[in-house]
């Protein structure tokens, strides 16, 4: 169903009109719609999409081609029915309960589109206009990048810190004992201090108190046992699927939906049926259906036991910020389809993803886990010296069986885990108050504070989610299109801004502060709840957000690119100049101007140049050209590089200089001075630049070289340097010269035998021929 959307805005009054232009006469969709409808027995149209805002705009839309084809017998009776579960109950109470097309709902979901096509266009010209290259800024899309930017610009502001823990290992005084096992503690106070994490800042301090330690006896002072309940986890929704299979499974947020989809479209099973294997895959809603939950509980107590299953239907309420919840949480359609089951049918990747959704489901509706927590503190005689050995084991497993089963191809090593954690909480449950421990071995580690972590795309769309920007089903498309934007990359499952998208960031967030703030697109949506609530008018909302957002279009779109430029120097500039010596700016080819961050004028460039061109045309580093270098850690110290004194040319006594431009190293005769252009060769027959000596600099300077002139015509032929080796021109014919020759050994005679060869070619335009004109 293709759809033209064209916004009409009147300046004047804010009012903004959506005029549908309904095409392609022979849509498959449309023309079924047709055809069903000019049978002669239809009475009744039912308009079933999902019951949130694109689904009532799905069916609007619908009804609205319908009325513009003149398709609508008069006899025909529409209705609009909504269900959250794709259930024969609950598709039969919806069709005793039919309704009329939510006028609300369908004008949020047209305010929500208007929105995004106002700040999407408006501000992705400007984009194109002040920052080359940078294609795009959503208003989703900018949230997100403003996130990672934000963390990155946070670590790069952090300064580490030094501090030291020191762990014991005490055993009991117990000859008789045959197996002492080790007891593991950390120090938790000293001096009759208790300790935080950087109490302990040198080596001098932890070597003190080790000394003091190894000079002290010790005793069990106290132990503390507690139980503890751990609930099931919540069945999954789009956003929590996507951060499990990305921690869990190394998934992508885009792959792990290609993934689901595939689940839920089906798959051809062993009886020759095609099935769907888990219900719909972007939702945000937490419930599950009667019938769904009344399977899971009854198969819980056949497989694992009457204790195991919940004493009552669990019912899980909405956690997400503006949840619509159209659908149900995502399932398996049968439980009792076990992940064994289909292993054959199922490629490794689906199999893993189905093994999740089938044991989080499980779990769900399984009781709480019970967990028995033991505490003992080990002091001094006067307890200024306090350690704690701390363990916890499983009294129940509850709904941990589900992911201990078999059919979640349980590890090896965590059962050998269990056991230690075991026998060591029996060890410290053995302990009595007072019982003398002696000291075994004393471990003093350095550490140092880390760095807030980057976000992966799980912990994104996790943060995303807890601020309420955006919806479940958009935040593989937005992470997604950062990437092909190029705005940020993924390294080992972490998201790296690239330095395009930090001044596209930079530059939202000087010029459009509202547009970027966290809380406004979260806003938005709270404000467009309200108006699928019929609580705000549509046109009302978008007025106010357009009366807002013009004025920062306005202001932006007046800045002088120097103004971007300046802004993002001074945003930028310890990262930009970091490999500067001392900081010094003075341009190393003039010495008299300085380097400043440029955006081309051309293409999409960045670079740093002299602010004296085009007296001097320097340039020290190019930051996007078009090979589109990146900029990583390894390569930015060699990006700025200062020119390099060969040795004086014997002819003329000028200087001889290896330079390095936006497109490799060159040798230059002469320094730049104005009205002067000085003799450049390029060195990018060099592998190795620093290998080049003035010798090699003066062979390259040679080219080109004019052996003669042709005697067909008295044109020179010339013998030139180019990227492939070297060339022969004459005029418009060019002529390679064969590698085994060597270039000192080509002389006119040898040069006019290779213009006549056949690996010839022409280059330019050709003259244009004469045209006769025929008497008439």
């Amino acid at each position: 169903m293709a759809m033209l959307e064209i916004w009409l805005q009147d300046q004047d009054l804010y009012d903004l009109t959506m005029i549908s232009v309904w095409c392609g006469k022979s849509h498959p969709l449309r023309g079924l719609i047709l055809r069903v409808l000019r049978l002669h027995f239809v009475e009744n149209l039912i308009l079933a999409s999902d019951p949130d805002r694109e689904g009532e705009a799905i069916a609007w839309h619908i009804l609205e081609m319908l009325q513009q084809q003149d398709a609508l017998r008069d006899d025909v009776t529409v209705a609009r029915v909504v269900f959250n579960e794709i259930t024969e109950s609950s598709i039969k109470t919806a069709l005793q309960a039919p309704r009329e097309i939510d006028a609300d709902l369908v004008h949020a979901y047209l305010a929500r589109r208007a929105l995004d096509y106002l700040i999407g266009f408006n501000v992705s010209p400007l984009l194109w206009r002040k920052l080359p290259g940078c294609q795009s800024a959503g208003r989703v899309q900018s949230a997100a990048l403003a996130l990672i930017c934000d963390r990155e610009k946070e670590i790069d502001e952090f300064k580490a810190q030094e501090y030291w823990s020191i762990d014991v290992q005490f055993q009991k005084n117990d000859s008789n004992s045959a197996k002492n096992t080790s007891i593991a503690s950390h120090l938790t106070h000293f001096d009759s201090k208790k300790l935080s994490q950087l109490s302990i800042s040198s080596s001098t301090e932890a070597k003190d108190i080790e000394e003091k330690i190894n000079m002290s006896k010790f005793e069990v002072t106290g132990s503390k046992t507690s139980k503890s309940r751990r609930n099931p986890p919540m069945p999954y929704i789009t956003s929590t699927l996507q951060q499990d299979a990305a921690n869990k499974l190394n998934f992508a947020a885009s792959h792990t939906m290609k993934v689901a989809q595939k689940l839920y479209e089906g798959v051809q099973l062993s009886d020759g049926k095609s099935t769907g294997l888990i219900t719909y895959m972007r939702t945000d809603g937490l419930h599950l259906s009667d019938e769904a939950t009344k399977d899971i509980q009854s198969f819980i107590v056949e497989k694992y036991g009457q204790d195991f299953a919940a004493k009552s239907k669990r019912k899980y309420f909405k956690k997400v910020k503006n949840a619509q919840e159209a659908h149900e949480a995502i399932r398996p359609t049968d439980i009792r389809r076990l992940p064994s089951m289909l292993a054959a049918v199922l490629d490794e990747e689906s199999l893993k993803l189905y093994t999740l959704i089938w044991c989080r489901t499980t779990a769900c509706q399984m009781e709480p886990a019970v967990i028995e927590h033991i505490q003992c503190d080990i002091g001094n005689a006067n307890q200024s010296i306090v350690f704690r050995s701390t363990c916890s084991r499983v009294e129940f497993k509850g709904f941990q069986a589900a992911y201990e089963d078999q059919e979640t191809f349980r590890d090896r090593n965590i059962e050998d885990e269990e056991n230690h954690r075991s026998e060591t909480y029996e060890v410290l449950n053995s302990l009595k108050c007072g019982q003398p421990l002696c000291v075994t071995e004393v471990e003093l580690d350095q550490h140092s504070t880390q760095h807030p972590p980057r976000y992966s795309e799980g912990s994104l769309v996790k943060k995303l989610e807890e601020l309420g920007i955006g919806r479940p089903s958009t935040y593989a498309t937005t992470i997604k299109v950062l990437k092909d934007r190029n705005y940020i990359t993924v390294k080992s499952r972490t998201l790296y801004p690239e330095f395009r998208g930090r001044m596209v960031s930079a530059f939202l967030s000087h010029y459009f502060s509202e547009v970027t703030d966290y809380s406004f697109t979260a806003d938005m949506e709270t404000e467009l709840d309200n108006v699928s609530a019929g609580l705000t008018e549509w046109k009302g909302l978008l007025k106010d957000y357009w009366t807002r957002f013009s004025k920062y279009c306005e202001c932006a779109g007046s800045v002088h690119i120097h103004q971007v430029e300046k802004m993002l120097e001074k945003t930028f500039g310890n990262f930009l100049f970091a490999s500067l010596r001392d900081g010094n700016k003075t341009c190393p080819s003039c010495g008299e101007g300085t380097l400043v961050f440029k955006v081309s004028r051309f293409g999409a460039g960045y670079f740093i140049g002299c602010d004296q061109h085009p007296k001097c045309k320097y340039i020290a580093k190019t930051l996007y050209g078009e090979d589109d270098e990146e900029i990583t850690p390894e390569n930015q110290k060699n990006n700025v590089q200062e020119p390099k004194l060969l040795g004086l040319n014997p002819g003329s006594n000028e200087k001889v200089l290896l330079k390095c431009g936006p497109y490799g190293h060159y040798v230059q005769l002469g320094e730049d001075r104005k009205g002067h252009l000085p003799k450049r060769a390029s060195a990018k027959q060099i592998k190795n630049a620093d290998s080049i000596t003035l010798e090699d600099a003066l062979e390259l300077l040679k080219y080109p070289l004019t052996l003669g002139n042709h005697p067909d015509d008295d044109q020179p032929v010339v013998l030139k340097l180019a990227n492939v080796g070297y060339t022969i021109r004459h005029r418009r014919t060019i002529a390679s010269v064969p590698k085994n020759l060597k270039p000192n050994d080509v002389t006119l005679e040898k040069a006019l035998e290779l213009l006549k060869g056949d690996d010839v070619r022409r280059c330019g335009r050709p003259k244009r021929k004469a045209v006769v004109k025929e008497a008439v």
